[in-house]
């Protein structure tokens, strides 16, 4: 089987999770993958003239490129993973992978423009797509509920476990909170730096909070892994998660995880992270408190052995049962 790979975001976004996942996932299905990317493609253009170029140069790689690229290279499936729609192309299927619907379970976090493309566009890629992959099963599920789509055309497959970080000891001694990611509404930093500020005006030595990511400096994979070592925990206050990648990540590298108890953040760490409810100052302040005390030592191996379960390997076999999926 081969497989057409459109990793054309992953260009753009190269330190994206789409990027990981892209990245990571090509690695792992081997020979079988093809990857191909739109050199056309230019950055965001703001909603001006250049924005209308782009749109046009996408329809031209999702509906011409795309499948004369599949055509060349002899691929079966094409693999969308972002939603996009390439109308049946001839001698070949389309796969999409759907990460979340966010846009549609917090519409109030996004600018209306984008919630009204991802509604039509996404949604539209879903329906005509030979097979739908789905990061986790809360995606799953709001795809059926919110889109009705049927069980029988989609296949959850699971990330395995982020980017490849160098390994290191754990510090006897945390140095700092960390947090990983954007400024995204759905994030919701403002409750993670007002319980940061409330546990800070609670203990008498409290640790300092590290933001790398979007909402912060950018960090090289030996960097991540320093911070990770010398975290006394991950704090994640997102109010959404399709998956949860920075979860993994983190419970691989032992650090533990204080997070906003939501579905797909659940499936991902099961009990292993200190839940907090979602925009709760007053949890997540305590929390705080409470592994920097060291009286939360048990979920680093207990996060370990929990991100032991998260493979590439695994999610490329539920790709290929997708693939095989389109085919028949």
């Amino acid at each position: 089987m081969r497989i057409l790979i459109d990793r054309t975001y992953a260009e753009r976004a190269p330190h994206s999770g789409t990027a990981i996942y892209l990245r990571r996932l090509i690695e792992a299905l081997g020979p079988e993958a093809v990857p191909v990317w739109n050199t056309r493609r230019r950055d965001r253009g703001g909603g001006g003239v250049r924005s209308v170029r782009n749109l046009a140069t996408d329809r031209w790689w999702e509906e011409v490129e795309l499948p004369r690229l599949a055509r060349e290279h002899g691929a079966e499936v094409i693999h969308h993973p972002l939603p996009a729609v390439t109308h049946r192309p001839r001698g070949a299927r389309v796969v999409v992978t759907l990460h979340d619907l966010a846009f549609e379970r917090l519409p109030e976090m996004f600018d209306p423009r984008f919630r009204r493309y991802a509604q039509r566009s996404h949604r539209a890629a879903v329906r005509l797509a030979d097979a739908v992959i789905c990061v986790s099963e809360t995606t799953a599920r709001d795809v059926r509920e919110l889109w009705g789509v049927g069980a029988e055309r989609i296949v959850v497959a699971h990330h395995g476990p982020g980017q490849t970080l160098p390994a290191r000891p754990r510090s006897p001694a945390p140095e700092h909170f960390l947090y990983v990611g954007d400024e995204e509404p759905r994030k919701d930093l403002p409750t993670l730096l007002a319980a940061h500020e409330r546990y800070r005006a609670t203990v008498p030595d409290p640790l300092p909070l590290v933001r790398v990511g979007g909402a912060g400096a950018p960090a090289s994979a030996e960097r991540l892994a320093d911070l990770y070592a010398r975290a006394a925990a991950l704090v994640h206050p997102c109010l959404y998660e399709g998956f949860g990648l920075t979860l993994l990540e983190a419970m691989g590298a032992g650090t533990p995880v204080i997070a906003a108890r939501v579905a797909g953040a659940a499936e991902v760490c099961g009990e292993t992270a200190l839940w907090c409810e979602p925009r709760s100052v007053e949890q997540f302040a305590a929390a705080m408190a409470r592994i920097g005390r060291g009286e939360a030592g048990e979920l680093s191996e207990a996060g370990r052995r929990r991100a032991a379960q998260f493979s590439w390997s695994a999610s490329a076999r539920a790709h290929r049962d997708a693939y095989s999926l389109a085919l028949r």
